[in-house]
């Protein structure tokens, strides 16, 4: 049974004009000065110094405000950043297990759930309809932002035109904590469905280890081969681990 020590009251997502909903609790009371003091002061920070002058536990903080407003977060934000690792690695965690911390209802899932769905479309309108070439750094971090944290493996395939300007990200196919069913005729008969004329696989290690196995190897070459024999270029498979990536383009492995 889920906990509800923390009282969850998620806010509308546009407020209209009136007092900071910290301030105000029920029935018209309001909040604790030093809450109010405290949530200001981190509002303060944030807005001065952005998300490199705070710690991942203040970062999620801010986001807990609006999922429970009149309370004091701060010990919920260290449980998950303890439980979970860091800032991304809450967001990026899945709902049923976020739920069995305690404190997490359906309002704190929700708020984490829109911040990640947020990072995610911000980090894809940065490569989509845009050439890789020239925009690589910037594609490495949308892969990291979608991929690194997942708990199950996930096959991504980037489909690029002839300019090399990526016109489709498609998830393929999802899989167990060390492994994910790819079927190389699948990949190459969506490619020319868009009429693609390259491709980037992508794909993420739950372990952290972006380190290839034979079977990553043995499907990078089977597709490759596939795509050979329609005129489709192969550029890269990258593997997302948590802190790095493997591009098997750099490594000597295509």
């Amino acid at each position: 049974m889920r906990d509800r020590s923390f009282a969850e009251a998620q806010l509308p997502l546009i407020e209209p004009d009136a007092p900071a909903p910290d301030d105000v609790g029920p029935m018209g009371s309001r909040a604790p000065s030093y809450l109010r003091d405290h949530r200001k002061r981190l509002r303060e920070r944030f807005l001065s110094g952005g998300a490199d002058a705070m710690p991942d536990y203040e970062l999620l903080e801010l986001v807990l405000f609006r999922a429970i407003p009149r309370q004091d977060v701060k010990p919920l934000a260290r449980r998950l950043i303890e439980r979970f690792g860091d800032f991304n690695a809450v967001l990026s965690a899945a709902p049923a297990r976020l739920a069995e911390t305690l404190g997490v209802g359906d309002a704190v899932i929700t708020e984490l759930k829109i911040v990640e769905a947020a990072a995610q479309r911000l980090s894809r309108a940065r490569v989509l309809r845009r050439q890789v070439v020239s925009g690589w750094d910037a594609l490495i971090d949308y892969c990291h932002t979608v991929m690194a944290h997942r708990d199950t493996e996930q096959f991504r395939v980037l489909y690029l035109d002839r300019k090399n300007v990526l016109i489709a990200d498609e998830a393929q196919a999802e899989g167990t904590v060390d492994h994910v069913p790819v079927y190389p005729r699948e990949v190459v008969k969506r490619a020319l469905e868009l009429n693609a004329s390259a491709l980037i696989l992508v794909h993420n290690h739950p372990s952290g280890d972006p380190t290839p196995s034979a079977e990553d190897i043995d499907m990078t070459r089977q597709i490759d081969a596939a795509a050979g024999a329609l005129s489709l270029t192969l550029h890269d498979h990258i593997i997302v681990g948590r802190s790095r990536e493997l591009s098997f383009r750099a490594e000597g492995l295509l």
